[in-house]
């Protein structure tokens, strides 16, 4: 089986051309609808000369010889469309985060050297704002919307442009080593690219071998993989523009599946998101941890949603407290999944289970995948989990995985090499979380080495926290950081935001709260209200954010 994205969407489209692929607005596109249309678009810019000009045996591993189409639009069809048009074309889809300021919007667009950009006409000033600066553009497309914005200068209406392009197939060499590159970062440093080959991130977390089931080798198994529907009807409320919002697309459509999105798409509307759950029957939703799951949960309080269909709520990239867990459980029909996952751009998914109960209520266990391992502290080797000392007191390591990986960063050589190191004869990827072994050998995932805090002597995981101040009644959300301390170093500092109608939690009364659940030196030494927490739309926190709001609000001990 050629495995490749764009090869994949054909072979879809010819098995269930009729089913629905997109669902939106009152509006159906089918596989085969999807398939035209994206071929429409990959002429469109074959006719802009944009497409393949290096093939991969010629490039280090942070180059890149396709060309670049960016993608700087909020979630719809033409979202899809266009990144499977790029594909078609041999050309390289790339997201773009919405809310990027100018400065990181120019970074990004110059970075990639975008040789064509669709967007929505609502970033129409901002692009044009940064626009002067980027050599290498030959093509805008200009998505309508309702902002009214007028056509830039040398830009072309989307519709109009896809229209005149013709639908016949491409014939055009496809293969394993075309690129898929996801952007990612922003919030601790400027976005840097992934490079993927397209064979390695199908296997890897598009659904070419899924936790359970078959490696998806030929067409045939393809073909009955589809078949069978398995993708079912997924709402997608995570933008596309974050791995996570992409992935779940790849992997509802690699099973034969239709998306659905709400209404609104602008932004996170619990309202909108279980209406089109109602009127579309939808089976599947996922969430990035409490930052998503919290608001729906808002949504379902009411109890004007009928949310009996669903059946599978996965959760991944961010915290999934085990209250906002239990809460959602008990609105949802009997017998639904709970799938819990970690991973990253880089990593692709490294652990996934479906119960994280562990007998530390701060830290969530996980079944690895094949290929993930956790690394010895000093990275000279793996621990087994047979062996290893259990629990945080024990054998602390790094979360590591192996087999399809990314080639590396996008023209940087020295962060590809750190971060994709070999060891032991095997390549492996180091994104920087921290885990141990629990005494029953499954893996305890503590944390981003990044966010951790040094307090006292004492390595404290800011997400462990996190997860048991969020379990207090009067906590709707929160962010733990560490702020300098001459006494401590650096003081576990609770930022958060109030559940509707609540009296903020003293120090104390929040430290007494969480004494039953972590060790003492773990406790909050200073707690700060913030009107909402920062996070990015795929519900990420924005640490830094964190630390300069307590900062000039709290005394340090």
């Amino acid at each position: 089986m050629l495995v490749n994205l764009a090869a994949i969407q054909e072979l879809i489209a010819a098995a269930i051309a009729d089913r629905d692929a997109i669902v939106w607005r009152g509006n159906v596109l089918s596989h085969g609808d999807l398939a035209r249309r994206s071929r429409q678009i990959a002429h469109g810019l074959l006719r802009a000369g944009i497409g393949c000009h290096t093939e991969r045996a010629a490039l280090e591993p942070w180059e890149s010889g396709q060309d670049h189409v960016a993608l700087y639009l909020y979630n719809g069809h033409e979202f899809v469309e266009s990144m499977y048009g790029a594909y078609k074309a041999r050309a390289v889809p790339i997201n773009v985060n919405y809310r990027y300021v100018e400065e990181e919007l120019r970074y990004l667009l110059e970075n990639s050297r975008a040789k064509a950009i669709v967007y929505h006409g609502a970033f129409a000033a901002r692009l044009a704002a940064v626009r002067g600066e980027l050599p290498d553009l030959r093509q805008l497309i200009q998505v309508r919307d309702d902002s009214g914005a007028p056509l830039l200068d040398g830009a072309v209406d989307y519709d109009e442009w896809v229209r005149a392009q013709s639908t016949a197939p491409l014939s055009l060499p496809y293969s394993p080593d075309d690129l898929y590159i996801l952007f990612t970062g922003g919030t601790t440093g400027m976005p840097k690219g992934v490079l993927w080959r397209q064979e390695d991130v199908f296997y890897n977390g598009l659904g070419g071998h899924i936790p359970g089931f078959d490696r998806l080798e030929t067409e045939a198994q393809l073909r009955e993989h589809i078949d069978r529907g398995l993708g079912g009807r997924f709402l997608v409320c995570l933008p596309f523009m974050h791995g996570a919002g992409w992935w779940t697309t790849f992997n509802t459509f690699h099973r034969g599946g239709t998306i659905v999105l709400p209404d609104e798409t602008r932004r996170l509307d619990a309202d909108s998101v279980w209406r089109a759950v109602e009127r579309e029957r939808c089976d599947q939703i996922t969430m990035a941890g409490d930052a998503i799951a919290r608001p729906l949960l808002e949504g379902l309080r009411g109890g004007r949603y009928d949310a009996s269909t669903i059946r599978v709520l996965m959760s991944t990239a961010a915290v999934l407290s085990p209250a906002v867990k239990a809460e959602l459980a008990a609105f949802l029909s009997d017998g639904t999944l709970f799938i819990e996952s970690i991973g990253g751009s880089e990593m692709g998914l490294q652990a996934m289970s479906y119960d994280t109960t562990s007998d530390r209520p701060g830290l969530p266990a996980y079944d690895l995948r094949p290929g993930t391992v956790v690394l010895r502290a000093d990275r000279a080797g793996v621990l087994d989990p047979a062996t290893a000392r259990p629990g945080e007191q024990g054998d602390i390591g790094w979360i590591a995985s192996a087999g399809h990986l990314p080639l590396g960063y996008l023209g940087d050589p020295e962060r590809t090499k750190a971060t994709f190191p070999v060891i032991g004869g095997v390549r492996y990827v180091v994104g920087g979380d921290r885990a141990c072994f629990g005494p029953h050998g499954r893996m305890l995932f503590l944390g981003r080495e990044s966010s951790c805090i040094n307090s006292g002597g004492e390595k404290i995981y800011a997400e462990e926290v996190e997860r048991v101040v969020k379990s207090h009644p009067a906590v709707y959300d929160a962010v733990v950081v560490g702020l300098a301390s001459e006494r401590w170093g650096q003081q576990v500092t609770a930022v958060i935001s109030l559940a509707a109608g609540k009296k903020a939690p003293t120090v104390e009364e929040l430290a007494a709260h969480c004494e039953s659940q972590i060790a003492r030196y773990k406790l909050p030494r200073a707690v700060v209200v913030a009107p909402e927490i920062v996070r990015s739309p795929s519900g990420k926190p924005d640490y830094a954010w964190a630390r300069e709001y307590a900062e000039p609000r709290v005394v340090t001990a």
